[in-house]
């Protein structure tokens, strides 16, 4: 009897052991969860001027790579929690949820962002996101994912900047590939990011730029730089090519140049306050 009672005690000290060490690791894996993502948001509040990637599928992925790599602030919205340990693992900012939802667009920052890309589930949810989005930012670059030609208009209507099907470029890019195969090598070579020799960038001419109404030809870009710049691009949207050499720089220009990238960046901080 001694020993059964022992016995007893000794199973109940290791099962009341067992639970403690059970309900501690909960907890102190629920506190780290919720510390871990308060820090996320905390992050998520200090953005400005960032984009919004919508789903975070293979394009979604690959799209935010992109854009880290240019050291670009990004805040994905994914609803499927199951990419959760992924979106860590690539030290992404982030939030769960539907990306059609207002409460969770005010919390990615879209009342400050500068884009958004909807790239969801559907072409119907993209419309969906595309309007919720250009109400809550009436300035926001909004960029749209089409499954279909059908969509694309409607994607439009609903407000997006421009719309993308992945298919249409695919086939167009091997059609290309066939028919241009010299200007596909030379547009790979420009817009290799790893590309020191040439490659093409767009620049705003930003309110304070040191070349503010300077012309062409009297900004050096050509003699000093060596760039060559092949439009540029009205604050209304319209398109000059090959700029004649007293064309003079404008506020809410936007100057597409080629060249190395180390003239571009020297460009650029001409173009900056």
């Amino acid at each position: 009897m001694c020993f059964y009672h022992g016995f007893n005690r000794v199973w109940r000290q290791f099962f009341l052991y067992l639970i403690n060490g059970i309900i501690k690791f909960l907890v102190e894996g629920w506190i780290r969860s919720v510390l871990g993502r308060q820090k996320l948001d905390n992050q998520i509040k200090k953005l400005d001027d960032h984009y919004i990637v919508c789903g975070y599928g293979r394009i979604g992925q690959l799209l935010t790579q992109y854009l880290v790599q240019k050291y670009i602030n990004v805040v994905v919205i994914e609803k499927d929690s199951k990419h959760e340990n992924h979106l860590d693992g690539d030290g992404v900012l982030y939030l769960i949820g539907e990306a059609a939802d207002e409460n969770v667009l005010i919390r990615a920052g879209i009342k400050r962002a500068s884009g958004i890309i909807a790239g969801v589930g559907t072409d119907d949810e993209n419309v969906l996101l595309v309007q919720l989005a250009r109400q809550l930012n009436p300035d926001i670059f909004v960029v749209a994912r089409a499954s279909t030609d059908s969509s694309k208009k409607t994607l439009e209507e609903a407000g997006a900047h421009k719309v993308i099907s992945p298919y249409d470029i695919g086939a167009r890019r091997m059609a290309h590939a066939i028919l241009r195969p010299t200007v596909i090598k030379f547009l790979e070579t420009a817009f290799n990011d790893e590309s020191t020799e040439f490659q093409f960038e767009e620049i705003r001419v930003r309110q304070g730029a040191k070349l503010t109404n300077v012309s062409l030809v009297d900004s050096g870009i050509r003699q000093e730089m060596n760039l060559i710049v092949i439009a540029i691009q009205d604050k209304n949207g319209k398109m000059m090519f090959n700029p004649k050499a007293d064309t003079k720089f404008v506020i809410g220009d936007t100057i597409i140049v080629m060249g190395s990238a180390k003239s571009i960046k020297q460009l650029e901080s001409l173009m900056r306050v």
